[in-house]
């Protein structure tokens, strides 16, 4: 056997793409405690600081559409792992992820990358490719063409995957929490085989080991193949409420759907259509050839109903290390906050507040830090509200992403319809918008000492026009500011002054639509209202248990090395 370049350390150096996204954020712990080296390619490195790996691994700046990036990023790496797409990105998202699989491929190939590793959709086997969905269609394509890049390639190919935080269990969560009763389109007779997220990172690190005659696809999936029906009757059953009453209803298109996911679910229209159209096509695993080469441990693969379980317990504990939302939208502004004063990139308005807290600054960052999700925006509550409704309607987030922890923030997470770009303990919080804007926009929360030693919060809402549609929204609504911001200023202040307690007029002050859970799922019970409480119980979660990959068949996002939200 050929002998390979090693990491300094001596150890197998893996090259993970899509480190912020669902399924690689998860899968790079898993490489380290099985003893990898890793080196993270990322087109924004800061965004990876926070996490509790980030000092285990290499971090370098790069993009898998960028050849001589991708150069240095696979200087003596020995395996790679492709996890990003751009579902999502607009009509021309096929050509991009074709194009991105072929630079990384290539590139692998010339710097003698020993194998590829890449999770991709499963599709079914009686449908031809092209008759496919465009995503199911990309996700083909790009298996074949890392398949034929001359590196020797394991595709992993999953349907439905279930871990805390996918955006398919947070589907199939939202609508089985909110609707007991529920008008639903006919492909929730479709039969599927989802795979608990733990079993998909086994499969994943196992990959690596592959003998280098090794060069084809494997179907995974749990033990279970059940119709969305059943899973979200088996759902409702495991997390301890009544049973649910479906009535399909065949005229719901896949773009209805989506948009019926978008109104009551967290997950945008913009992703849940790409889900829906998945959900047409029967996905059933032809073969189980992958235990050949990574063994199944007895009580594996994982029940759906334990992954259920697992990820229930996940969410009320509030360990929820990566979600759906961990990656950037495509398409969704990602530009630094321009620097001040003197900014050479046009018109910059602003809208500052400060006020003085009668209490210490570990109070007011404890409020600070903990904004958004439950706890809104300590201000006009329906305001933000038809915010979040408005910018669904066209097809944006909204504000029910929520976040990822209920007390603790870091670079690179969704805060509702927010991302955290920066992040100083203490003493400031950066979030940039990612909610539709004719431009850019950024608030800034700060925590500051002044020369008299009382506590300072400063806050600045910053907000960069595109063409004279950004200059008419910003005129348009500065009238509400003074509401908005300055109710958001003082409320954040009296919160702090009242010991961190939920801002004046108790949940009258949150943002009801914004929460990180469906109603009535706090991390104590995620029980619906006169219900008892979710099971949530289920075989001891060991680390990183069930989450992990990404949602549907990937993790990663638009080509570039920052994942998607993906399924």
């Amino acid at each position: 056997m050929a002998t390979h370049p090693r990491a300094a350390s001596g150890r197998t150096l893996c090259l993970v793409t899509g480190a912020g996204g669902y399924i690689g954020g998860r899968l790079v712990p898993e490489l380290l405690d099985a003893g990898y080296g890793v080196r993270c390619l990322a087109r924004t490195p800061a965004n990876l600081r926070d996490h509790p790996w980030a000092d285990r691994v290499e971090v370098v700046r790069g993009d898998v559409t960028d050849a001589a990036g991708l150069r240095d990023a696979f200087r003596d790496v020995e395996v790679a792992y492709y996890l990003v797409h751009s579902m999502g990105s607009g009509a021309g998202f096929e050509e991009t992820d074709r194009r991105a699989a072929r630079t990384f491929a290539e590139e692998a190939r010339a710097a003698g990358v020993r194998r590829i590793v890449y999770l991709g959709g499963l599709t079914p086997a009686d449908v031809p490719e092209q008759a496919l969905s465009t995503h199911l269609r990309s996700r083909a394509e790009v298996g074949r063409i890392l398949l034929d890049s001359g590196v020797p390639t394991t595709v992993l190919r999953a349907a439905v995957v279930i871990g805390s935080g996918s955006a398919s269990f947070e589907m199939l969560r939202y609508l089985t929490e909110r609707l007991p009763v529920m008008v639903t389109p006919s492909w929730v007779g479709t039969r599927v085989q989802p795979i608990a997220v733990r079993d998909v990172l086994r499969y994943l690190v196992g990959s690596a080991r592959m003998p280098e005659d090794v060069n084809r696809s494997f179907d995974i999936g749990g033990p279970d193949i059940l119709t969305y029906h059943d899973m979200m009757i088996r759902y409702a059953k495991v997390a301890g409420l009544r049973r649910r009453l479906i009535l399909p209803v065949p005229m719901l298109t896949p773009r209805l759907s989506s948009h019926w996911i978008g109104l009551v679910t967290p997950v945008p229209a913009s992703l849940a259509r790409p889900l829906a159209e998945s959900l047409r096509y029967e996905v059933v695993c032809a073969e189980h050839d992958i235990a050949d080469h990574v063994p199944d441990p007895p009580g594996t693969p994982v029940s759906f109903d334990d992954a259920l379980a697992l990820a229930l317990q996940r969410v009320q504990e509030a360990r929820v290390t990566t979600r759906w939302s961990s990656a950037s939208l495509a398409g969704a502004p990602s530009d630094p906050l321009p620097t001040d004063p003197d900014w050479a990139g046009g018109s910059l308005y602003t809208d500052e507040r400060e006020r003085t807290v009668d209490a210490g600054q570990q109070a007011l960052w404890r409020v600070i830090e903990g904004i958004g999700g439950e706890n809104g925006w300590y201000s006009f509550p329906l305001a933000w509200a038809v915010r979040g409704w408005f910018d669904r309607l066209v097809g944006g987030v909204g504000l029910r992403r929520g976040r990822r922890d209920a007390e603790r923030l870091r670079v690179g997470d969704a805060l509702d319809f927010w991302r955290v770009e920066e992040i100083e303990p203490g003493t400031l919080l950066r979030l940039r918008a990612e909610m539709r804007l004719p431009g850019l926009a950024w608030l800034e929360m700060r925590v500051e000492r002044d020369e008299e030693g009382r506590t300072r919060y400063r806050q600045r809402a910053l907000f960069h026009p595109r063409g004279l549609a950004g200059q008419a929204y910003w005129w348009s609504v500065s009238p509400f500011h003074a509401v908005v911001f300055g109710g958001m200023a003082r409320n954040i202040a009296r919160t702090a002054e009242k010991g961190g307690a939920v801002a004046p007029g108790g949940r009258g002050a949150r943002v009801g639509v914004s929460g990180a859970r469906p109603p009535g799922d706090g991390s104590s019970g995620g029980r619906a209202a006169g219900e008892r409480p979710s099971g949530g119980r289920g075989p001891e979660d060991g680390p990183r248990a069930e989450e992990s990959p990404g949602d549907g068949p990937t993790g990663g996002r638009s080509p570039g090395a920052d994942p998607p939200p993906h399924p």
